[in-house]
């Protein structure tokens, strides 16, 4: 399923970033935000903010939010050691 939020010209004017960093930028907002509050996972959560596992681990400790390491975070990178390995055979 893919979402689409539309904001109106108004609002996307009165924010205080350009226009084109204005998606991108709410992207990070609200995966910064829905991994603080638990809702997402790290993995998904950085998969929103389209960033790597650096850089949003960077974006997290810039905006004073501690990582957590939980049983869906190890279920991720379990299944990503698994790809990979299954990949290099």
């Amino acid at each position: 399923m893919a979402i689409a939020i539309k904001l109106s010209k108004d609002l996307v004017d009165s924010l205080k970033i350009p226009e084109s960093e204005v998606v991108p930028r709410l992207k990070r907002e609200l995966a910064v935000t829905l991994y603080k509050k638990g809702i997402a996972s790290f993995g998904k959560a950085r998969e929103l903010a389209e960033m790597s596992v650096w850089e949003f681990s960077e974006l997290l400790a810039k905006e004073g939010v501690k990582r957590r390491y939980d049983i869906e975070d190890l279920e991720e990178d379990l299944k990503t050691l698994e790809d990979f390995f299954e990949g290099g055979r």
